[in-house]
This record gives C-alpha cells, sequence and structure tokens, in this order.
C-alpha cells in the first residue's frame, strides 16, 4: 500500500505506523463537564469505543521510519483504496485543536 505523503509524496506503508480512528483527534475536554462522573464516562467512550467500519474510514498513521509526522489517511477498508491524506495537524488545527 502506498501512502500519498502531502510533504514528500508516495511512501510504502511499511514507513508507518497505525494508530487507530482519526476520531482520536477529537480528544473531549475534561473542563467541559460539571461532575466527575461524566468527564469518566466521556473518556471512556473516547478510549474504548470504537467503530469498525466496512468502506471509508478516516484513520490516524505515524511516519516512524520518516519525518515521524503525524497523518490523518482516508482508506476504503475493504479495498484499501486511499483517497486522502492530510497532515493531522491540519486537521486539529481546523477542529481548534492544536495551536
Amino acid at each position: 500500500m502506498i501512502i500519498n505523503h502531502p510533504l514528500l509524496g508516495p511512501r510504502d506503508a511499511q514507513e508507518f505506523t497505525y494508530l487507530g480512528d482519526a476520531a482520536l483527534i477529537d480528544r473531549p475536554d475534561g473542563m467541559a463537564f460539571p461532575d466527575a462522573s461524566s468527564a469518566q464516562d466521556a473518556f471512556h467512550d473516547y478510549l474504548y469505543l470504537r467503530d469498525n467500519p466496512a468502506g471509508e474510514h478516516r484513520e490516524l498513521w505515524f511516519h516512524e521510519q520518516g519525518d515521524r509526522s503525524w497523518l490523518v489517511v482516508t482508506r476504503n477498508t475493504v479495498t484499501h483504496d486511499i483517497t486522502k491524506v492530510e497532515l493531522a495537524r491540519d486537521v486539529a488545527r481546523a477542529k481548534g485543536r492544536s495551536k
């Protein structure tokens, strides 16, 4: 599988480490919950509940054997076709999650 890195161009997937669902970028804000049990429930869901879709899915990949960047890869889990690759930093910034 070839991942078209936004900065470095086409790279073999063996250079990367797969982390999981790109929803991990949407970490809950513990300060947004009025009581500890609400925060605990939100973090439980964030850490342990995952979808396992057949079809298009956004995933986090780490370029371990390269520039050590994090990528959000949109990939079809059935065909393994990659339709989009973005720097995770840019995705997080667009969501107001990073500086």
